[in-house]
């Protein structure tokens, strides 16, 4: 039995459809940086949000690398320093 009969033999009013983000009809409101610009205000800061994410993402990869070749690398004997 579908889920529309099943309703309307228990009296119940028919399923609203989804709205919002769930739907991926959403519409962004927010005001635009500039008029000839495509882009939002919220799609801004999501760009600020993702780029300083990334950044210190990449931080953090060089940290780990640096620490692989002048630590964890010769200590394990796979390669010696030129400078030490």
């Amino acid at each position: 039995m579908g889920e529309a009969r099943r309703r309307q033999i228990q009296g119940l009013a028919p399923r609203q459809p989804k709205t919002g983000k769930a739907a991926g009809n959403a519409v962004d409101t927010s005001p635009k940086l500039a008029s000839w610009l495509p882009l939002s205000r919220n799609q801004a800061d999501q760009f600020v949000t993702i780029t300083t994410k990334g950044a210190w993402i990449g931080i953090a990869a060089l940290v780990i690398f640096w620490l692989t070749v002048r630590f964890i690398g010769p200590a394990a004997g796979w390669w010696t320093l030129a400078d030490g």
